[in-house]
């Protein structure tokens, strides 16, 4: 950890946006039409600023102690608890990589001149299992080659083609060419009013049940991630300062690359032909063919693949060093903290690669590829959304419990700015949390019980995995105390 003042206002704010910024999110939000500022306005108040505000007071409060999530969880209730928060914050990262890596295969079937592989469930399946296990290869050797990809990554592969999005969307409104988002269907209501016989586009959403605001859990995901980098709050010269001012400048950075990204796609791409697997390239399909220039679809495609790409390497290890902790501390067998030569965790990365093979599976076995995204997306925003429930409640436990801890940043307003900061957060990420188990009116997912069934049983699954691991593993420690006990009695 470094020491106060070996980092400026600006680096957190950019490493804060890198960690947060993606563009496979923008077909998502594209999808939406016009009603994505509310979902996007929804998210930056009432779910990034709050995260931002309260894991940096937890981040500098525990940086010396490490383990991120679960020892915040840990010092405000308990290890089994702490270990369901940093377990959460795993798994929902494992749920996330078939998510990513369909976006990259979607993105190198343009690539290669195929975008009808895109929606080929076989091709994302066996590509986002081949392409994981590659670069879990990859990070066990530890190679430099890893940290330059992952070093330019961001800016190669997310801003560059964020920025060409947004100038081509221009070009194309100057050249007076069509504006998709005025022609929408009318069999569209979530989306679309209908004035005089002729649809119109909405700023607020429809709404005549859950299922029309079920995109909100997902596009909530996008922005999740901001407490990653909450450890970096004691490296300023003046968190109480500088720290508020950095999260405001990620912010605007991811309203702004999300907003223009997604109006881009909106703008561009006709709405029947928006794919949230490749709605993003074919939106650089159509402009670039519009202009002669097709060959330009297959550049900036790989550029967005190894953009994902470079996101899977940057993750790969990272999360699950979370879990070595946990193991350290004795609530996980001692067999997850082996490491190879290179200090990497191999046996939880070996267990971490045969969930996300299974997981991707999904594309192979359900029909829909985009059904079958959306679905991991709502596991994955369904796990990651309880953590963060834990992570408000321990916040606001802490300040009761702990009130002389010394901490670099503090939430303004005392306790009751706590209560009120924490408590925002806390409401809209369980109304977000709701909303996942109801199946998107603008997707067809066949069956909605089954799509709910799955979900729910997912969910309770991998929250019940960490709940009977722990209770294995205190009765573990009972008997060996008690082992223990009995062969110094018998001496």
């Amino acid at each position: 950890m470094g020491k106060p003042g070996s980092m400026s206002t600006w680096q957190l704010a950019l490493m804060t946006a890198a960690a947060v910024i993606s563009l496979r999110g923008l077909p998502m939000m594209a999808q939406e039409e016009l009603t994505m500022f509310f979902y996007i306005l929804f998210a930056t108040v009432l779910f990034l600023i709050p995260a931002s505000l309260v894991s940096a007071e937890l981040g500098g409060a525990f940086a010396a102690k490490g383990g991120g999530v679960y020892t915040w969880v840990k010092e405000a209730y308990n290890k089994k608890a702490g270990f369901l928060a940093i377990f959460l914050q795993w798994i929902q990262n494992v749920a996330w990589y078939p998510i990513v890596l369909g976006f990259a295969a979607a993105a190198i079937a343009y690539t290669i001149g195929k975008p009808e592989l895109a929606d080929n469930g076989k091709f994302v399946g066996i590509f986002s299992i081949a392409v994981y296990w590659l670069a879990t290869l990859l990070t066990f050797k530890g190679s430099s080659i890893v940290s330059k990809i992952t070093s330019r990554g961001f800016l190669i592969g997310t801003v560059l083609p964020g920025i060409v999005i947004i100038v081509m969307a221009l070009v194309w409104i100057i050249g007076g060419n069509p504006i998709a988002f005025k022609e929408l269907p009318a069999s569209v209501p979530e989306i679309a009013s209908v004035t005089a016989g002729h649809p119109h586009p909405r700023f607020f959403p429809h709404m005549t049940g859950l299922s029309d605001l079920a995109f909100l859990a997902g596009i909530v995901l996008l922005f999740a991630g901001v407490e990653v980098h909450a450890v970096h709050a004691n490296e300023l010269r003046n968190p109480q300062k500088q720290y508020p001012k950095a999260m405001f400048i990620a912010a605007i950075m991811s309203f702004l690359i999300f907003t223009l990204g997604a109006l881009a796609m909106a703008v561009i791409t006709p709405y029947k032909d928006i794919s949230l697997q490749s709605g993003l390239m074919e939106s650089f399909r159509y402009v670039f063919d519009h202009y002669h220039i097709g060959w330009m679809t297959n550049v900036v495609s790989l550029l967005v693949a190894f953009g994902a790409l470079a996101g899977v390497l940057s993750w790969i290890a990272g999360p699950s060093r979370g879990l070595l902790w946990t193991a350290r501390d004795g609530e996980l067998p001692q067999s997850l903290t082996k490491t190879n030569k290179n200090g990497v965790q191999k046996n939880i990365l070996l267990i971490q690669g045969g969930i996300v093979t299974l997981l991707s599976l999904f594309y192979i076995f359900i029909k829909n590829v985009n059904v079958a995204w959306f679905l991991l997306s709502a596991l994955t925003v369904g796990l990651y959304l309880i953590m963060y429930m834990l992570m408000y409640a321990s916040a606001i436990k802490l300040r009761r419990t702990q009130p002389d801890l010394p901490r670099a940043y503090k939430v303004p307003g005392g306790n009751a700015g706590m209560w009120l900061i924490a408590g925002i957060g806390f409401l809209a990420v369980l109304f977000s949390f709701v909303l996942t188990f109801f199946p998107p009116s603008q997707l067809p997912v066949g069956s909605p019980a089954t799509y709910t069934a799955l979900v729910a049983g997912g969910t309770i699954l991998f929250v019940a995995i960490p709940l009977i691991v722990s209770s294995v593993m205190a009765k573990k420690r009972t008997a060996a105390s008690a082992g223990t006990k009995g062969s110094g009695t018998g001496k």
